[in-house]
């Protein structure tokens, strides 16, 4: 796709024509479309990546340029809307919800605080089989995965998420349709699949050789699934930001497939028992994003390599995410997918020109400068994906990466092996995984004896998101620009990246509210320019709500009001978050000493009125207008805007007498 000029020189097009490449663009590009139109949330600056992208692709100008494009993008585009909307209709179909007596297969299960918090797949409802999963809490810790139970439940039936919803997100990439209260329940049978009957067994030798949190950390590590871990060294885990060691990413696969392919590295043929040993591993963890991505990237370069191929690692990312979006269009909502993409598409973009960069630093080893340039190109991609995602960046991240990378390989095959030949030979599992609990209980103490806490967080990117992203385009060796236009363009988009930080996050005029939805509970954050009051039910849990603050706010409140008929529940809840005041309706016996309880119908607070009308809704009088916020979800009369318990996420900017959704 080379063209020349009048004078014969070369004109290089500024960015490379590679098949797999615009046509992942064009699939991506589709199911982000179609969900961004029926989950809600499509914004002008969602384009700005996409414009940029095609608008450069398009020169040098030339038919058979334009031709190639149009068909990638536009045909692998309504194949990605046409796969996103059949995803969608079956996860709208099935059963209604009600009560049915309900049989399924544990295919994922936590124990916390004395319950398990299991996933059922292979449903029957009242002997009927149906699709999808479902989701619910059982008061014993004796579930295992693979274990078929039965019960008598109220089934509740899910609906699409809204935008920002992470909770409801999540059941809808994960297919689980259903969901219950706690149950009692019956376990009739064991399933025959090999893989959940070795997970079980794994999580039972690892919990009776080893203390509680040594065994729940290297099952977490082993299977990806960590949520049965403490919550404190979650979030410690969390702000270093060292997760990934618990999501069975590219790394774990990249060490097991390139272990094995040590063992075979004089044949050939080697190649293809690395592979199957990685195929198996990610079978084994429920063929999670990051696992899939990471073993057609294993198989792509293996193969290559073994026969003697160039490899190109922009053409095997997208080999990838169309593969993986072809079998489940709804992983593009999963944090997972973006992380794990948006880490290889760092890698793509800057790794290169980094580590020319520290090539230049004096005595700097060259197997040196490739690795930090590795580890900062990945912290830059994903910097605004994990503040999206989690409200908060890291910034031990890079540091603590420096250090655990290199030793996770020694880690993770020590905890692996000796794990492995525990369920081998049951006798020896308290002698075998000695080892394993020396490793595991020094990375405990290490995370322990750190505070991590410290992050970037408390304001939301918003459109600044975007740009980030078409910056790392512009500014990447992968994108042809001389010096000049290129420092232009940096000038620009920094500049256009602050305003869009400021108009996201600082209140002028007017009142402007953020409504929050989970699964324990909802919250909306009130501000003006000079006050920030949060509003919750009874049922938020603290860390969700401190989750919400870490997205839109990060100083300390001047209130929080409590809006539930269960008002002790909810002023329990409030003060543990960082508030001046706690606010509810009716007086009620506290016991509380430490944090001031505020009583009574109307309250204001800097330049808003709070008046309540019940204990569960009240109404915000500011700036000349009337707000109505009611968690219960019953109507509003005589509001400018009404607040119900189905807003999820939805943001809004009062003034001037003008509502706007932003």
């Amino acid at each position: 796709m080379e063209e020349r000029g009048k004078k014969g020189a070369r004109r290089l097009p500024r960015i490379n024509f590679r098949l797999l490449v615009f046509c992942a663009f064009g699939l991506i590009f589709g199911i982000f479309l179609y969900f961004r139109i029926r989950l809600g949330g499509l914004k002008v600056s969602d384009f700005l990546f996409c414009a940029v992208f095609l608008g450069f692709s398009l020169f040098p100008l030339s038919w058979k340029r334009l031709v190639a494009l149009l068909v990638c993008v536009l045909l692998f585009g309504g194949i990605g809307a046409g796969a996103a909307h059949l995803y969608t209709a079956r996860y709208l179909g099935g059963k209604e919800g009600g009560e049915y007596t309900v049989a399924g297969t544990v295919s994922s299960f936590a124990v916390k605080n004395g319950r398990s918090y299991v996933v059922l797949d292979d449903l029957s409802f009242d002997g009927e089989s149906v699709g999808g999963k479902l989701s619910l809490a059982i008061n014993s810790e004796e579930a295992r995965a693979g274990d078929i139970l039965r019960f008598e439940v109220s089934v509740t039936k899910l609906g699409l998420p809204m935008s920002d919803d992470s909770s409801a997100s999540y059941n809808f990439y994960n297919d689980i349709r259903y969901t219950s209260s706690d149950v009692g329940y019956d376990r009739i049978s064991k399933s025959r699949n090999l893989l959940l009957k070795i997970n079980a067994a794994l999580y039972d030798r690892l919990e009776n050789n080893m203390d509680a949190a040594q065994a729940e950390v290297a099952y977490a590590l082993l299977t990806g699934n960590s949520r049965g871990m403490d919550e404190g060294l979650l979030e410690e885990v969390r702000t270093g930001g060292i997760a990934h060691i618990f999501a069975v990413s590219g790394l774990h696969i990249g060490i097991l497939f390139g272990a094995i392919r040590l063992l075979f590295r004089k044949r050939r043929w080697g190649v293809f028992p690395a592979i199957g040993a990685a195929l198996i591993y990610s079978a084994f963890c429920a063929f999670t994003v990051s696992s899939v991505r990471a073993v057609i990237m294993c198989t792509v370069v293996g193969l290559y390599r073994a026969y003697g191929r160039k490899y190109d690692f922009p053409q095997s990312i997208s080999l990838a995410a169309i593969i993986v979006l072809l079998i489940d269009p709804s992983d593009y909502l999963s944090t997972g997918f973006r992380l794990s993409f948006g880490a290889c598409m760092g890698l793509a973009l800057f790794s290169g020109s980094l580590s020319r960069l520290f090539s230049k630093i004096p005595h700097c080893p060259r197997f040196l400068s490739s690795y930090l340039s590795a580890n900062l190109a990945v912290q830059l991609f994903t910097f605004p994906i994990l503040l999206d995602a989690f409200g908060y960046f890291s910034l031990w991240g890079f540091l603590l990466n420096l250090v655990l990378i290199p030793l996770l390989p020694v880690f993770f095959l020590t905890v692996l092996l000796f794990s492995l030949l525990a369920l081998a030979i049951p006798p020896g599992a308290g002698v075998l995984l000695a080892v394993p609990k020396g490793l595991l209980s020094l990375f405990l103490l290490a995370i322990s004896a750190g505070d991590f806490s410290y992050a970037l967080t408390g304001f939301s990117l918003g459109a600044g998101g975007v740009v980030w992203i078409t910056s790392s385009l512009i500014l990447s060796e992968r994108f042809r620009l001389k010096l000049l236009p290129r420092l232009g363009a940096a000038a620009g988009l920094a500049f256009l990246f602050g305003v869009c930080i400021i108009l996201e996050n600082v209140v002028f005029t007017g009142v402007r509210i953020d409504v929050w939805s989970s699964h324990t509970g909802m919250a909306a954050l009130v501000r003006t320019n000079s006050s920030a009051v949060l509003l919750i039910d009874g049922e938020i849990g603290v860390g969700d709500a401190e989750a919400f603050l870490g997205r839109r706010y990060s100083g300390v409140l001047d209130g929080v009001f409590v809006l539930s008929e269960e008002e002790l529940a909810g002023i329990n809840r409030a003060i543990f978050l960082d508030t001046e005041n706690v606010y509810a309706c009716e007086e009620i016996p506290t016991g509380l000493r430490e944090k001031e309880v505020i009583f009574g119908k109307t309250q204001t607070v800097g330049n808003i009125t709070f008046t309540y009308a019940s204990r569960s809704k009240l109404t915000i009088f500011a700036g000349g207008l009337v707000v109505e916020v009611d968690f219960e979800g019953e109507d509003a009369l005589g509001a400018d805007l009404f607040i119900g318990g189905q807003s999820g996420g939805l943001k809004y900017f009062l003034g001037r007498g003008i509502i706007k959704t932003l």
